[in-house]
């Protein structure tokens, strides 16, 4: 077989060995897709991903089936993952901005210290920050969710745009310096823009987390209606056999939505910010 042959041959065997592997960890989505248009007693009785039956039952039952609509928990989660968004950017940007760019007194320990809390393990310092909040009388309410983003206590985004801006060359400062910019107009006129990959990035996977978060949101929220969507998918399960399946389904398909859709538009970015991160 000539070499020519024989490498696409290789070639084509590796991407069918990929797709492959793709379909198998793609079949549970897949599967709560088909789920969601059955009729719930098809649900376990099928196993096939094709139903014989489709029904859009589920989704109106989801919709209505707790105390309030599907779409004030919706709500919910979309603003404290806004919120949590624009808490990262603004924070973590800004401190790393004085890590990568500013001099001040034990600055290599101060990040050294911040590296090591990525290490540190969130359940942790859950006791304590609970503690806190109890007695601050925050619980119920969206402040322990997005207070610690707007102090910049998520060190991986913030190394993560400290590398970035690493890479950006320091005569970018120099020539605003002498045109008279000064710290903050340096920031926001030369830094930011030019971070928009590392932003995105760090945008996308914020918004992702906080969307899929359930231990801090089921540990902070507990009345009705202060839920977020990821914890009202628990309130169809019960403990007694009579869990809702089918409006499970259809809701957490819903609940999907929107981190692919912000997937989906900032690709592009995320690819990019990626990639650049840490080149130097």
């Amino acid at each position: 077989m000539p070499l020519l042959y024989r490498r696409r041959f290789s070639r084509g065997a590796k991407h069918l060995m990929l797709i492959g592997f793709g379909l198998v960890m793609l079949y549970p989505l897949l599967w709560m897709v088909s789920a969601a248009f059955k009729p719930e007693e098809l649900i376990f009785r099928e196993p096939g991903l094709w139903p014989s039956e489709i029904t859009l039952e589920n989704f109106t039952e989801g919709w209505y089936s707790l105390k309030n609509s599907f779409g004030h928990y919706l709500w919910n989660s979309a603003v404290i993952t806004a919120l949590s968004v624009i808490a990262n950017l603004v924070a973590c940007s800004m401190a790393a901005y004085a890590f990568a760019r500013l001099d001040f007194p034990f600055k290599k320990l101060w990040f050294a210290l911040m590296l090591g809390s990525i290490m540190l393990p969130h359940h942790v310092t859950v006791v304590p920050q609970y503690i806190v909040f109890a007695k601050l009388e925050w619980i119920n309410t969206i402040w322990p969710l997005i207070l610690p983003k707007f102090l910049a206590t998520d060190a991986f985004f913030i190394f993560l745009m400290v590398q970035f801006i690493r890479t950006l060359p320091r005569e970018l400062d120099e020539a605003a310096a002498i045109d008279g910019a000064g710290y903050w107009r340096t920031y926001f006129r030369v830094i930011i823009p030019l971070c928009m990959p590392a932003l995105a990035t760090t945008g996308i996977f914020t918004f992702i987390w906080t969307w899929n978060d359930f231990f801090s949101q089921n540990l902070y929220l507990t009345k009705s209606d202060t839920l977020t969507a990821s914890v009202a998918l628990r309130q169809f399960l019960d403990g007694s056999g009579e869990s809702s399946w089918g409006p499970m389904f259809a809701m957490s398909l819903i609940s999907l939505a929107p981190i692919f859709g912000f997937f989906l538009a900032g690709q592009k970015y995320l690819i990019r910010g990626m990639a650049t991160t840490g080149l130097k």
